[in-house]
């Protein structure tokens, strides 16, 4: 895998390397929880969500820093920035997500100072950028030179070996805590004493699906996970199911149609604005579209549906503390994106290499700002209104949009970066059509998708040889 640093400077790590890194980075973190939870219970606790002994949000973590931050590594206060948000990010989105699925908090840091929804803290941030200076600088470097005398076959065959291993137990805690959500739902249910026909249909399939899960594998794994995070348990699960009310109204809240919602809406309008903003700076109208099909920002879009996922809890607090979010996730979301993109496609988007105070060319202290600016404007005047306006509209009709919206966006995406990397490929130094034997996609690409199609739909693209 090969990406570029500062504006075309190939960094190259292998495939193989990175899966040793989160296997290996897992398995420590695994240590550590273990060591702590021992510290704090007196007894061993497998603090892992999966049964065997890995963590893998610090595997995940450790691929992240390496991915996002070596070329960082010359200036150690950005590199410990940098893993601060990145790591923070991680952290605060998977928190999140369990909170979405358990109803309940894995961890909690409410009795911290300088806590975010007790997701994330301070003094755990700032340990997690001090670990990604150690692991990018020092760390990192020696593991891979480690890692790479292990032959290539077995390194292979390891890593399938290890990678199974986790599917089969990542599927097996899925399957567990499925079936304590159907125990759940059924005690629910039965609570509240709804039998009528169709509800006694859907129970006993419940009911059936739930004594199908519950073998002995099954039954261990669902105890050790109750034992390790009390909060899905199978009591605490009912008393949070019994605590949802089911909405009537459209995407209500910050859910997932709301969330798509807004992504689209976002990539529409951030293609008009940027659109305009180049008629007027420049003088010409110029496509900003990411995609083929349709005048949609894909960056901006996301980062519409990221800000306000990330910060919907939050839409309340002041303006200067929203500015202050934004700002730091903005300019963290486009650094990423910036990497993304050169990482998979060789193509440059953007280059704030002639701004004042920029990070290689990536992102810059100016835009960072119109990010923050950006958060105040969208979370306190337009989300309101938006959300409001998509709440109004019939839940059926909404649902049956939002699917076929669904659809033509994953597919524009996906034909988008086809013709695109294939785009790339064509402009590569080393491409020869005379000895290039192509194939059918190949050729369907360079038939419907040609170079002056793709240079009119993306002007700005720079190819990094």
């Amino acid at each position: 895998m090969t990406f570029y640093g500062e504006r075309g400077v190939p960094m190259t790590i292998t495939w193989l390397s990175l899966f040793w890194l989160f296997f290996f980075y897992s398995f420590i973190g695994w240590c550590i929880e273990v060591c702590a939870a021992a510290v704090q219970h007196r007894k061993f606790v497998n603090r892992g969500f999966v049964a065997g002994p890995l963590c893998p949000i610090y595997g995940f973590g450790a691929m992240l820093f390496e991915i996002f931050l070596p070329e960082l590594t010359e200036d150690p206060f950005f590199l410990f920035l940098g893993g601060f948000v990145l790591a923070s990010l991680l952290e605060y989105s998977t928190g999140m997500f369990f909170e979405k699925v358990y109803k309940k908090k894995l961890w909690d840091y409410s009795r911290f100072r300088y806590n975010v929804g007790g997701y994330i803290c301070l003094p755990f941030s700032l340990l997690w950028g001090a670990l990604s200076v150690v692991t990018v600088m020092f760390a990192d470097p020696l593991l891979c030179g480690l890692f790479d005398h292990i032959p290539h076959l077995l390194s292979v065959v390891l890593l399938l070996v290890l990678g199974g291993l986790l599917l089969l137990d990542a599927v097996g805690s899925a399957l567990s805590t499925l079936s304590l959500q159907v125990q759940a739902k059924h005690r629910v249910e039965a609570s509240l004493e709804k039998q009528t026909a169709r509800l006694d249909q859907i129970t006993e399939g419940l009911g059936q699906t739930s004594r199908f899960l519950e073998n002995a594998l099954t039954r261990h794994i669902q105890k050790r996970l109750q034992k390790s995070y009390p909060s899905i348990s199978l009591d605490a699960l009912v008393k949070a199911r019994e605590e949802h009310k089911k909405s009537t109204v459209f995407a209500e809240g910050c859910c997932f149609y709301k969330l798509f919602s807004l992504f689209f809406i976002g990539a529409l309008l951030g293609d008009i604005t940027e659109t305009i903003f180049c008629r007027i700076t420049a003088g010409v109208w110029m496509s900003r579209s990411s995609v083929i099909y349709g005048p949609f920002s894909i960056v901006w879009g996301l980062g519409c549906a990221f800000l306000t996922l990330l910060l919907y809890r939050y839409r309340n607090k002041s303006d200067s503390t929203i500015f202050l979010a934004g700002t730091l996730l903005g300019g963290a979301y486009e650094y990423i994106c910036s990497v993304f993109t050169e990482m998979v496609f060789g193509t440059i988007f953007w280059d704030y290499s002639g701004f004042a105070f920029n990070l290689g060319g990536r992102i810059n202290l100016l835009y960072c700002f119109f990010w923050g600016i950006a958060a105040v404007v969208w979370l306190k005047l337009i989300y309101p209104k938006l959300s409001g306006w998509i709440e109004k509209i019939p839940k059926r009709t909404g649902t049956i949009v939002c699917n076929i919206l669904i659809v033509f966006m994953i597919v524009n995406m996906l034909i988008s970066a086809l013709a695109l990397a294939r785009y790339t490929e064509r402009n590569g130094a080393s491409y020869s059509v005379e000895t290039t034997e192509l194939n059918g996609l190949e050729q369907f690409l360079d038939t419907h998708y040609p170079d002056a199609r793709m240079e009119r739909i993306y002007p700005n693209a720079k190819m990094v040889n």
